[in-house]
């Protein structure tokens, strides 16, 4: 694989930064991941941590030299994350459990499959245009998915996630893909603090018109400026696909034609202690069977 790659994260006007974000990858796959940490419960930056972690770690173990199934991977390694949410609060005796967002995509084979739970959002874009992008699990998002939004009142906290990892009930997993990659293509994960601030057709202009390593700081510093003194911490990943083929002469893209089978290189940090959270079979079988029943009864729902 080849693919250029670039990544920030930025304080705003919060007291401190709960964002986390970070890749990883081995000779034939690719994992990226962002994480925001929710404001009003506990140690939001712990909860993005350990979110990002426990990918990590499944990936480190999972990916020999590719995932075998990539939806199952982000399945289980976002259910895992929220147990292991759910473990930290007992063993530290909170009166609250540490929450979080979290968007992550694996890439290999020259595709990508991505999964989000809570409005930290992944954006694909190709030639110009915005191929897909995540969708909130917010309240005003669903109320435009069922056709009702401009029906909602003025005093209704319209981004209330409806679910998060870390929640007492078991998280709302999207999965998206497999798309194939094509060359040129851009993928974005960010938190909410530059979507809200910035919109869809400024940041598909940016990653379309830029390469990923000046599209990327701009946005940032874009959405900080928009925000002013109240703005959300703005956090970002992306990359640009360039290939399963190395041969591309960019000096700034990253190329895993070296790595052996066994090699694994990776900007988050892991412990690889997850054997105290893992799900088994049954557990992920049955949590998956409900998220897909959730999602066709949301579907039937529409007009």
């Amino acid at each position: 694989m080849r693919f250029a790659v670039y990544q920030v994260s930025r304080r705003g006007g919060r007291e401190k930064n709960e964002d986390r974000m970070g890749y990883c990858y081995t000779r034939d796959a690719g994992l990226f991941a962002l994480a925001d940490g929710m404001g009003g419960h506990p140690q939001g930056e712990v909860a993005a941590h350990l979110a990002l972690e426990s990918l990590a770690s499944l990936f480190q173990r999972d990916a020999q030299s590719t995932l075998r199934t990539p939806v199952r991977f982000l399945e289980e390694g976002i259910l895992t994350a929220h147990r292991r949410l759910q473990r930290y609060a007992q063993d530290h005796e909170l009166s609250d459990t540490p929450r979080t967002t979290v968007v992550a995509a694996v890439v290999q084979q020259g595709q990508v499959w991505w999964a989000h739970c809570g409005d930290s959002r992944l954006y694909l874009v190709r030639n110009g245009a915005l191929l897909t992008r995540t969708r909130d699990h917010s309240y005003l998002e669903l109320q435009e998915a069922l056709g009702r939004a401009d029906a909602l009142p003025e005093h209704v906290n319209r981004n209330v996630l409806f679910t998060c990892l870390g929640s007492p009930g078991k998280p709302m997993i999207d999965i998206g893909g497999p798309v194939a990659l094509q060359r040129g293509d851009r993928l974005l994960l960010c938190s909410d603090g530059l979507w809200g601030t910035v919109n869809d057709v400024e940041i598909t202009h940016y990653l379309s018109t830029h390469a990923v390593a000046d599209a990327v700081p701009e946005l940032v510093e874009q959405a900080l400026r928009l925000g002013g003194v109240r703005c959300d911490n703005v956090t970002a990943l992306a990359l640009e696909w360039e290939g399963e083929q190395d041969d591309s002469d960019a000096a700034d893209s990253i190329s895993t034609e070296s790595l052996s089978q066994q090699d694994f290189a990776s900007t988050i940090q892991t412990s690889g202690a997850i054997a105290d959270v893992q799900l088994d079979d049954a557990e992920i079988d049955r949590a998956v069977r409900e998220i897909q029943e959730a999602i066709r009864r949301a579907r039937e729902l529409k007009p």
